[in-house]
């Protein structure tokens, strides 16, 4: 066996482990959204938390011992680092306002982005291919945007449940993929 043949072996093999572990992790994250789902959006309001507080730190850190910086960019880094770190300590005191808020948050700007996605789309019918799939598309998403806007409680519940059944199934995809990636067809 050459030594190009041995390093191309082993990088099939990493990739084959990247993909079995990454498909084990999103179906069990899955698993965990759909079966647990206030816990998994606790968890994922506690990581953000903690991430806020941690670039809080790296931010005031930047603003308090960077020499080459101006003034001003150091005070606002180290304005920026003081409010991410009460950020993240409100978010981990106040846990359940704080997921119910991001969920709100996240589902209405989804739900805008929905929104002027459909705007736009319409504003190019003149260039599609498919006038009557732009339309569909269009209203679709306008009528999904309105619908997470003005009820965006429950259309996180609805997008948390969607994200649980695509993790499995892109996880059970992805495990397929770790025992197939690299075989030669005939």
């Amino acid at each position: 066996m050459s030594t190009e043949s041995t390093a191309e072996s082993a990088a099939v093999n990493g990739i084959r482990t990247a993909l079995g572990i990454g498909g084990v992790l999103a179906v069990l994250a899955g698993i965990f959204i759909l079966f647990q789902p206030a816990e998994a959006a606790f968890v994922v309001t506690i990581v953000i938390a903690i991430y806020a507080i941690a670039a809080g730190l790296v931010y005031a850190g930047l603003g308090i011992f960077s020499k080459n910086k101006g003034g001003w960019a150091r005070v606002g880094h180290i304005a920026l680092g003081i409010l991410f770190i009460i950020a993240g300590v409100i978010a981990l005191v106040n846990l359940q306002q704080a997921t119910a808020w991001l969920a709100v948050f996240v589902a209405i700007l989804i739900g805008i982005l929905w929104i002027v996605e459909g705007i736009v789309s319409l504003s190019t019918l003149g260039d599609a291919a498919s006038k009557v799939w732009t339309i569909i598309f269009a209203i679709i998403s306008i009528i999904a945007g309105l619908y997470l806007v003005f009820s965006p409680l429950w259309g996180a519940v609805v997008l948390w449940w969607v994200l649980g059944i695509g993790l499995i199934i892109l996880g059970i995809v992805n495990i397929v993929r770790a025992f197939t990636f690299g075989r030669k067809t005939v």
